[in-house]
C-alpha cells in the first residue's frame, strides 16, 4: 500500500510516492502532540498536532487527525483536518474527507469532491511564495481617466 501515490492522467506517476512503512515519523492515533514539530523526513500523523508542523520530506493526514497548526512540506495528502495555514511546495492532494481551514499555497492543487477548504489558495508555479500574503482585492474597473 502507498502512502502517496499521485497519478497523472495516463496513470504515471505524478510527483510523489512512499512505501507504506517508510515514512521517518509516525504521529500514531493516540498521540498528541504539542508544540513546534520540525522533521527534515517523510510525516504520517494520524493523531493529533498542535502547534506548528513542517518537513522537508512529504506529509500523510489521515482521515480523523487533526492539526491545529501552521503547516509546511514537500508534498502532501490530506484526508483528515487542519486549522491553519498550508504550504506545499509541490502538490497538495485533498481526500474527500480532507477539511481545511486556513489559506493554501502550492503549486499543483488537486481536490476530491467533499472536500471542504474555507481560505484563501494561491496556485503557482512560481518559487518565490513561501508564507501567505495579504489577499489583494482586484481594482476596481469604475474609474474614468
Amino acid at each position: 500500500m502507498a502512502i502517496f501515490d499521485s497519478k497523472d492522467e495516463k496513470g504515471g506517476k505524478a510527483g510523489f510516492e512512499i512505501k507504506e512503512g517508510e515514512a521517518e515519523t509516525v504521529i500514531g492515533a493516540s498521540v498528541k502532540v504539542e508544540g513546534d514539530f520540525t522533521s527534515d523526513g517523510d510525516v504520517l500523523v494520524q493523531g493529533i498536532v498542535n502547534g506548528s508542523m513542517k518537513t522537508k520530506g512529504n506529509l500523510r493526514v489521515d482521515e480523523g487527525a487533526k492539526i491545529k497548526a501552521d503547516v509546511q512540506a514537500s508534498n502532501a495528502s490530506v484526508s483528515g483536518e487542519i486549522e491553519g495555514n498550508v504550504t506545499i511546495k509541490d502538490n497538495l492532494d485533498l481526500g474527500s474527507s480532507a477539511k481545511i481551514a486556513g489559506d493554501i499555497i502550492t503549486k499543483i492543487l488537486s481536490i476530491e469532491p467533499g472536500a471542504v477548504l474555507n481560505g484563501h489558495c494561491s496556485v503557482s508555479a512560481s518559487e518565490d511564495q513561501s508564507e501567505p500574503s495579504e489577499v489583494q482585492k482586484p481594482a476596481s474597473n469604475d474609474k474614468k481617466e
